[in-house]
């Protein structure tokens, strides 16, 4: 038994975690799958419930919304109080990471948008952003902000809900 298992007053059988991973259990069918020759850096489920291969769309979504809710911890600030704001923003930029190679600003408007990707001023967070805190998509809001929510932290699959139908 591990040391997690002695601990407990239930005799539990925890495997080594290299084993098991909570991204090795299946939310449809509510179980874990194992394969003891996957790498531990393998993230998608392991069954078949999911695609077992995102398109680069997802993988920008992903990578957008993870950004977001570091970015709004480490800087102290919130999603706007109403959350599907911040869900387009992250959608937005999602899409300049893909079309662009950057994460630029989707709520302005550029003559050139490669020229402004390649330039960085307006890439995520921008530059008043990072040293004003002021976010022109209402993206990252400071507690100041009268439309600043609670939410410092949003799902991919909240931000994917909330952007249905765009």
């Amino acid at each position: 038994r591990t040391a997690a298992a002695r601990t407990t007053s239930q005799s539990i059988r925890v495997p080594p975690s290299n084993i098991l991973r909570l991204s090795d259990y299946c939310r449809e069918k509510k179980t874990f799958t194992t394969m003891t020759s996957l790498p531990v850096t393998r993230r998608s489920c392991l069954c078949s419930c999911e695609k077992e291969s995102k398109t680069e769309d997802d993988k920008a979504l992903i990578a957008m919304t993870n950004f977001a809710n570091r970015y709004n911890k480490v800087a102290g600030t919130t999603y706007c109080s109403d959350v599907s704001i911040a869900a387009v923003v992250i959608k937005g930029l999602a899409e300049h990471k893909v079309t662009l190679g950057a994460p630029l600003c989707p709520c302005r408007h550029y003559d050139d948008k490669q020229a402004e990707a390649e330039q960085g001023y307006w890439n995520c967070p921008c530059v008043p952003m990072r040293e004003r805190k002021e976010c022109h998509c209402m993206l990252f809001l400071t507690e100041e902000n009268a439309f600043a929510g609670d939410e410092t932290s949003v799902t991919p699959e909240e931000v994917v809900k909330m952007i249905e139908g765009i």
